[in-house]
């Protein structure tokens, strides 16, 4: 992922977080069904070299849109996003740690509807001189006023799709950058997640992590993003699994 392109559309909880470096979240509150011995995920990790882990989990989520994978370096935190991760997907590897320090992890689900996708195809052009000095004063997110809309939870899976976001817009602002607006319907949401699967993709991938109440985004996009469908997520995060402590080694 490239920095200096996403960093012009990341005034969010933070689009670094998708690359392995992020800011603190927010803390858990419960949502989504809750483990029980049958449901919920278990952790294991396991030290391949001295500074490398590898992360294992076994489980089911049901309802879940996907999986976080965090770590932190104390026990009672802050825990930072490594990644996001699909539900079929049942291990990590966290490489070239911090020699001879402490490291603690954790897996936690998200659930929450997405809205419709939208197909964009972004005109022909590198990222230029120009749009690296322009301002992007569209790109921050944004609170839009909305009136009059209907709203529901996302932590109640029978009452879920009323929290769909509707409208999506993806408005193209020039070769490398789309402006996203779209009406937000959750009444609980603990953010949103921009989405995108690009062409020839099997999957949508979380490429923004928005605060609660946006419903107005704009993304740099990187080369493979310039044709590719997006959609918006309301999201909540579920319960954690256990947390699983290891200590580095030596440097190799």
């Amino acid at each position: 992922m490239s920095g200096a392109r996403r960093a012009l559309a990341a005034a969010v909880l933070t689009a670094a977080a998708l690359a392995g470096c992020s800011s603190p979240q927010p803390a858990t509150r419960s949502a989504g069904p809750a483990p029980s011995a049958a449901t919920g995920t278990r952790l294991t990790a396991t030290l391949t070299s001295p500074v490398d882990a590898t992360l294992r989990w076994t489980g089911t989520e049901p309802g879940a849109a996907g999986r976080i994978v965090e770590f932190a370096t104390a026990p009672e935190g802050p825990y930072t996003i490594l990644e996001y991760v699909p539900l079929g997907q049942t291990s990590y590897r966290h490489p070239d740690l911090m020699p001879q320090t402490p490291f603690y992890y954790r897996v936690r689900p998200y659930y929450g509807p997405a809205s419709r996708p939208v197909e964009v195809r972004l005109p022909k052009g590198d990222f230029t001189a120009k749009e690296q000095k322009s301002d992007h004063e569209w790109a921050p997110p944004r609170t839009l006023r909305q009136t009059a809309v209907r709203t529901g939870s996302v932590k109640d899976a029978t009452t879920a799709s009323a929290a769909t976001p509707t409208g999506l817009k993806a408005t193209v602002m020039h070769a490398n950058g789309i402006r996203f607006t779209w009406t937000d319907h959750a009444s609980d949401e603990q953010g949103y997640l921009l989405e995108d699967r690009p062409q020839g993709g099997d999957r949508f991938r979380p490429v923004a992590v928005l605060d609660p109440d946006i419903n107005s985004f704009g993304l740099i996009t990187l080369e493979n993003e310039k044709r590719a469908a997006y959609r918006v997520r309301a999201f909540s995060y579920g319960k954690a699994s256990n947390v699983v402590h290891l200590r580095t080694g030596a440097s190799p």
